[in-house]
């Protein structure tokens, strides 16, 4: 009868446990990132991991996860800052990744924004890292200035991305437009791919280093990254000055022994003030909790620079109430 006992001993604590997660309420949160390529995916599934605990999970205490009790967060592959932005304000994301100009240009209407009207209700969670702007151009180009770029076959990112729109500005602070080039429209891994088979003189991309896509091409491929800064271009800074001076490492990317500087935007956190305080407190506790900070520090190169004493720099929007009350809490907001 013993063995009988314990299995029906099982069965019931068995059916506690399927009775207590249903009882539990469940909600999805979505979380755009940009192609699977970049940083912003990988980062967003670390992020959505981190958040999520999903009914009927071992709770923080035990070992188990230390996300918002009955989340379920997801990281969705997207168009990049633009579209993420575009999708929050009609409602189909819960929130997304963003650089920094991007985000406030959408939130005042200036900018790229002038003439749309403005998304208001963008609020942020919380300034991730700094997104390293990269031109990536094949060793064969020639090219080794953004002045060379002139003719040259180029690709500036998606529509919607925030590559696009700093692409622009960086051929704009250096003499040249989309009319000066050959322009292309492609993700970073598509345009990768173009300039395996010679057809792609360079790319920008604007994300975390290293980034997949460059990093495969490297190992693959002669490229250089090509320099880009406010010493050659003054009027970029002048004039935007939410870009700061930034630089990619000596052997970041095979074939590039030597740093290279360049400029460099923030990745922020964005949703919208229609979500729930007590929802966005939560996703912002259990972001910043010890358990989260061994999983940034492990799963990507760039989660190391996801700290909390930087996450509210650069932030050119209003914070969500539900992530201010968290940033008050932990002494970083008064």
């Amino acid at each position: 009868m013993k063995p009988l006992n314990m299995l029906t001993g099982a069965a019931i604590a068995l059916g506690l446990t399927v009775s207590a997660a249903s009882a539990q309420e469940m909600a999805f949160f979505r979380i755009g990132t940009g192609g699977t390529a970049g940083t912003y995916y990988p980062i967003g599934g670390l992020l959505a991991n981190a958040i999520s605990n999903p009914p009927g999970s071992r709770g923080c205490d035990e070992g188990g996860s230390c996300g918002v009790p009955g989340l379920v967060a997801s990281a969705l592959s997207a168009n990049g800052s633009v579209a993420n932005i575009n999708a929050i304000a009609g409602g189909t994301l819960e929130s997304g990744f963003s650089q920094s100009d991007v985000a406030t240009w959408a939130y005042t209407g200036t900018g790229i924004w002038e003439g749309k009207e403005p998304v208001e209700s963008l609020r942020a969670i919380a300034n991730l890292y700094p997104e390293s702007i990269h031109l990536v151009a094949s060793a064969g180009s020639g090219i080794s200035s953004v002045a060379d770029l002139k003719g040259k076959k180029v690709s500036m990112d998606e529509p919607g991305s925030g590559t696009l729109v700093d692409a622009k500005i960086i051929l704009e602070g250096y003499g040249l437009s989309e009319a000066d080039i050959q322009p292309e429209y492609l993700k970073p891994d598509q345009a990768a791919d173009r300039m395996r088979d010679g057809a792609m003189d360079a790319f920008f991309f604007v994300g975390g280093y290293p980034a997949g896509a460059i990093s495969e091409l490297a190992s693959q491929h002669d490229v250089k990254l090509v320099p880009i800064s406010c010493e050659e271009a003054p009027s970029i800074c002048e004039t935007y000055g939410f870009f700061a001076a930034d630089t990619v490492p000596g052997g970041t990317y095979e074939g590039n022994a030597d740093d290279v500087n360049t400029l460099s935007v923030g990745a922020q956190w964005i949703t919208s003030a229609d979500q729930p305080e007590d929802l966005i407190y939560g996703i912002t506790k259990a972001l910043w909790n010890d358990n989260t900070r061994k999983q940034l520090d492990a799963g990507h190169a760039k989660g190391k620079s996801i700290t909390k004493e930087t996450a509210l720099n650069g932030v050119g929007i209003p914070l969500h109430p539900g992530a201010e009350k968290f940033y008050k809490e932990a002494g970083l907001l008064k």
